[in-house]
């Protein structure tokens, strides 16, 4: 807490304070090709837009296509030699996901980086195009399919270039307030005890255990690709539009603990890019230092029965 309120950096060289131009200074990206989903705002935005500065080829996978190219000529028009290509992706549905990933596929691309950013928050109950409730869909389950059908792209790359391949998936401190047990395996959309911000937790406690199993699984394969989670911060963004009124009296009586975007993007593009996270697999970061995440965010018997879980979900969606 203390470095949280000071700025003062941990044991990487950063902390709090920093911002993802100043983690990412003296890098040299452009042999990398990042996908980042949620591109088109907030810190999404700013994580595309650093990457871009660093030389990667950029793709902004988001629901508003408009939004998103809007926010590809924002980044062109500061950096006139930016790469970057956007693509649709409802994460809330299959067959966007798919559709997503075959787009992707058709461009020749290789995969260096996929940043899994985009996310709902605190929304008000409600199913996916799935019939799946909607923070669990989009903010867990989409990106578990969508990192599986880019994981043998990212394997090709790292296997023909010898580049290490990054995914780094974004949750967030709310991982410790979550449902009894963790996750609702037996009443994923149960109605009548729904609470939006349990749900949230819910959803970010999975993007950690899926990162952590999908670390080991790929360690087993001796794959050349690391998998980690990020908590940003507290940022005023469009994320906190089902909540905007609590959020604000919130950020004035806790002022000091916020963060602005730039440092909001800070630790994703710190984990993505840095060198001296080279192997570093498995981990969970805030503020650009490791940092221990809950009892339940550890457990890996939780992590392999999500795994099952949303594979099953995933099947079960995509043969509708």
């Amino acid at each position: 807490m203390f470095r949280l309120i000071t700025g003062i950096p941990g044991p990487s060289g950063f902390g709090s304070a920093s911002t993802a131009e100043q983690v990412t200074q003296g890098i040299d990206a452009s042999n990398l090709t990042a996908i980042v989903t949620g591109g088109a705002s907030g810190i999404g935005f700013e994580t595309a837009r650093v990457l871009a500065l660093r030389k990667a080829h950029v793709v902004i996978a988001a629901r508003n296509v408009e939004a998103a190219n809007e926010a590809r000529q924002n980044i062109v028009k500061e950096n006139g030699t930016a790469r970057v290509d956007v693509l649709k992706l409802d994460l809330c549905s299959i067959k966007s996901i798919k559709a997503f990933a075959d787009d992707f596929y058709a461009l020749g691309l290789p995969l260096n980086i996929l940043i899994n950013n985009a996310g709902v928050m605190f929304c008000p109950y409600q199913l996916s195009q799935d019939g799946i409730e909607m923070q669990f869909a989009t903010n867990h389950l989409g990106h578990f399919y969508l990192t599986n059908l880019l994981l043998d792209k990212m394997k090709h790359t790292a296997n023909s270039t010898g580049i290490e391949g990054r995914i780094v998936n974004l949750s967030s401190v709310a991982h410790v307030h979550t449902y009894r047990g963790g996750i609702r395996f037996d009443r994923i959309n149960d109605k009548d005890s729904y609470s939006d911000k349990k749900a949230y937790g819910q959803s970010k406690l999975a993007n950690i255990l899926h990162a952590n199993e999908l670390s080991r699984r790929l360690q087993e394969e001796g794959a050349n690709i690391t998998v980690n989670s990020v908590h940003p911060g507290l940022i005023m963004t469009n994320l906190m539009r089902h909540s905007a009124l609590l959020m604000r009296v919130l950020q004035a009586f806790t002022f000091i603990l916020w963060k602005n975007v730039p440092q909001g993007a800070a630790t994703t593009c710190y984990v993505a890019l840095h060198p001296s996270l080279q192997g570093v697999t498995g981990k969970y970061f805030l503020d650009c230092n490791e940092f221990p995440p809950s009892k339940l965010a550890r457990d890996k018997a939780l992590a392999k029965r999500l795994w099952d879980f949303s594979d099953k979900l995933v099947n079960a969606a995509a043969q509708n």
